[in-house]
């Protein structure tokens, strides 16, 4: 196992949980026993990084675009993600952590909706790692509807000026960090229409392993190649070693 130093983890750690089907088809399974095997590896994720002291974690659960796929598919993802949320909330309750949700809510089914607000209501209080899901969420259609909600502001002259903080403060995200750290496991090299203005300056790592593969020892690495990266921010190593 890779030695952590807590003082080095990413404040915000997001990932693109990418694989389930491929690993259920490299092994003559359906589909949805990937997804069900992921969710086990989602619920371990969510476990060890708060017993790491990550203050946020954010999930991509569900794209806008996964509404494509089949519609057995998709069914059964969202019964998934029900069960999910419900057996997740008394340990998120025992951990305080925080439930958050991003997204456009409005496609989800109402029974999910329903799991959704329980949950965020029950951990509301809580102090600890703020775990978001991603739920029938785009990238690209969040800007556009920031875009649409700022100027709606400004012509209402509730709203001054046109800079980066301005126009942040009315993304789906406004209340979290922009993430540290990105992964996406299986191997893609992209970032799928996810967080497109917050990863402006985020280090992303590409582990070729699918997402049921994803175990402790993978994040664990995870971690460790992150706390490798030397963070510039348009600056040079010299700068960062002059101000330290």
């Amino acid at each position: 196992m890779h030695k952590l130093h807590r003082e080095k983890l990413p404040r915000h750690l997001a990932i693109i949980m990418d694989g389930n089907g491929r690993w259920a088809q490299q092994r003559l399974l359906r589909r949805i026993v990937g997804h069900r095997k992921g969710v086990e590896v989602a619920s371990m994720v969510v476990d060890e990084c708060s017993k790491q002291g990550i203050a946020y974690l954010t999930l991509f659960a569900f794209s806008a675009e996964n509404w494509l796929r089949p519609k057995t598919e998709v069914k059964a993802l969202m019964e998934l993600l029900k069960k999910y949320i419900k057996a997740e909330t008394p340990k998120m309750m025992q951990n305080n952590i925080r439930f958050n949700v991003i997204g456009n809510r409005d496609d989800l089914p109402e029974d999910v909706n329903r799991v959704v607000d329980e949950s965020l209501a029950r951990t509301s209080a809580n102090t600890g790692m703020v775990l978001t899901l991603a739920l029938s969420y785009g990238g690209r259609q969040e800007i556009v509807r920031a875009a649409r909600l700022m100027a709606a502001d400004i012509a209402a002259d509730n709203s001054m000026g046109d800079d980066e903080a301005l126009f942040a403060s009315h993304l789906c995200t406004a209340d979290l960090p922009d993430p540290d750290f990105l992964v996406r496991t299986s191997g893609e090299m992209r970032i799928s229409n996810f967080l497109l203005w917050q990863l402006a300056y985020t280090e992303l790592y590409f582990p070729d392993v699918n997402w049921p593969d994803f175990d402790k020892e993978q994040l664990h690495k995870a971690l460790n190649v992150y706390q490798s990266r030397e963070r510039r921010f348009g600056r040079t190593s010299g700068q960062l070693q002059n101000r330290n």
